[in-house]
C-alpha cells in the first residue's frame, strides 16, 4: 500500500480517534501545548507545501529497509528473543548507515537488510547501544538509490501531531508499507528489563510491527525508532493500546560516539540482571537472567527489591537511578529484598552487561 493511498483510506477514522484520544487524555506535554485542541503541524510543518511534504514522505519510505539477524543458539538472549529476528530499520547516513532498534542486533551472529524491490544486502552490526536502545547497521555493499532521511526534533511533536509508522518489507510476512498513527503521549518510560528514558513516544492505533519501524512525520522525517507494543498508551488507568517508540532526539548527542565505539558511555554501567515491574509501590522481580549476578546472590522471582544501598526504592526509575548513580558498573552493591516474608540485605556483585554480550564469530 503507497503512502497516499494509506492516508487516503485512514485520514477520517484516524482523524477521529486521534482527537478523541487526546480529549480523553488531558496530557500536557510542555508550557507551550497548554490545554485546548492541539496543533497537528508545527510552524515548519505548516509553512510546506502539500505535494512537497507527500514526495519528501515517500523517498523516506524507500529509504526504510527490512532487517533480518541470526543469533547463535549458545547467545543468551536467544532464550528470551529468539535466534531468528525480523524488523525494520531506515537509511540516515551517506554512507549507507541504518537504525534500528537494538534488540534486532542483540549478539547476532549474521545480519541482512532487504531494501524495498527486495534486493537483499549483507551488513554487520555497527553498535548496540543498551541505554538508549538505538541499533546500528553497515551494510556491506552500497544502498543503491537509498537516500537518508532527515532526523526531525522530536521534541518539539504537540499532542495528537500526525505521523505514519513505516516499515521494511520482508519476504516472509510483508507487512503494510505504512501505517497513519498519531502521537498521543511523550513521558518517561522504565522497563522491566533495566531501561530507562527520560522521554519516549507513544501512537495510537497500535501496529504489530513495530521492531525498528520508523516514525516519520508527515514531510518525511525521521522521528522514532519502533521499540513496543504497550497497553496503555496514556499512562494512566484507560486501558488503551499502541507503541513506545525510542525518539530521534536520543540519538543526536551520541550519534557519533556510536558509529566510533559501537556503544555510548551511558551503556557501561551497572547490571544486576532481573527484569522487574511495579505493582502499587512495590518493586517484584518477575524473571532473574541465567547465571547473572542477581542469580548468583541467590535474588527469586516473587521477591521485592525495597532499597538499595539503603536507600529506599518503590518504582523502577528510582531503582535504575540509584543504580547508575555511581559510574562504576563493576561493585558491590545492596539490594534490601522482602523473600518469603522476611526482609533480609543481599550482597549483589554488578557487572557491565556490556562485557557479557556474545561477540559474532571472528571478532
Amino acid at each position: 500500500m503507497s503512502p497516499s493511498s494509506a492516508k487516503t483510506q485512514a485520514t477520517q477514522r484516524h482523524r477521529l480517534v486521534n482527537w478523541l484520544v487526546v480529549a480523553a487524555a488531558a496530557l500536557a506535554m510542555g508550557s507551550a501545548h497548554a490545554a485546548g485542541a492541539p496543533s497537528t503541524a508545527t510552524p515548519a510543518q505548516a509553512q510546506t507545501e502539500p505535494a512537497t511534504a507527500d514526495a519528501a514522505l515517500q523517498r523516506a519510505t524507500r529509504s526504510v529497509v527490512g532487517v533480518r539477524a541470526q543469533v547463535d543458539a549458545s547467545a543468551g538472549s536467544a532464550r528470551t528473543l529468539g535466534q531468528r529476528r525480523a524488523g525494520t530499520g531506515v537509511v540516515i547516513g551517506r554512507d549507507g548507515v541504518v537504525l534500528t532498534i537494538g534488540y534486532l542486533l542483540l549478539e547476532a551472529e549474521t545480519v541482512e537488510l532487504i531494501t524495498h524491490d527486495q534486493r537483499r544486502v549483507p551488513a554487520r552490526t555497527l553498535a548496540y547501544d543498551l541505554a538508549s536502545g538505538f541499533g546500528l547497521v553497515q551494510p556491506l555493499v552500497p544502498l543503491r538509490g537509498l537516500d537518508p532521511v532527515t532526523l526531525g526534533a522530536s521534541g518539539s511533536l504537540v499532542r495528537g501531531a500526525d505521523a505514519v509508522v513505516a516499515m521494511g518489507r520482508l519476504p516472509d510476512g510483508e507487512p503494510p508499507d505504512t501505517v497513519d498513527v498519531a502521537v498521543v503521549s511523550q513521558r518517561k518510560f522504565s522497563g522491566y528489563w533495566e531501561y530507562h528514558l527520560e522521554s519516549a513516544l507513544f501512537t495510537y492505533p497500535p501496529v504489530g510491527a513495530h521492531s525498528g519501524a520508523a516514525l516519520l512525520s508527515p514531510q518525511g522525517e525521521l522521528l522514532g525508532v519502533g521499540s513496543l507494543f504497550v497497553a496503555n498508551v496514556l499512562g494512566d488507568q484507560r486501558q488503551i493500546p499502541g507503541n513506545m517508540f525510542v525518539p530521534v532526539d536520543a540519538l543526536k548527542p551520541i550519534l557519533a560516539e556510536l558509529r566510533e565505539r559501537g556503544s555510548s558511555a551511558q551503556s557501561r554501567r551497572a547490571w544486576l540482571g532481573v527484569n522487574s515491574v511495579e505493582r502499587g509501590d512495590r518493586i517484584v522481580v518477575a524473571r532473574v537472567t541465567r547465571g547473572s549476578p542477581a542469580d548468583a546472590a541467590g535474588i527469586a522471582v516473587g521477591d521485592e527489591i525495597t532499597a538499595i544501598d539503603g536507600n529506599p526504592v518503590s518504582t523502577l526509575e528510582a531503582l535504575y537511578k540509584a543504580l547508575w548513580a555511581n559510574p562504576q558498573a563493576e561493585r558491590e552493591v545492596t539490594l534490601t529484598v522482602r523473600q518469603a516474608g522476611a526482609t533480609k540485605a543481599v550482597q549483589v556483585r554488578t557487572v557491565d552487561r556490556m562485557q557479557t554480550l556474545k561477540k559474532p564469530s571472528g571478532i
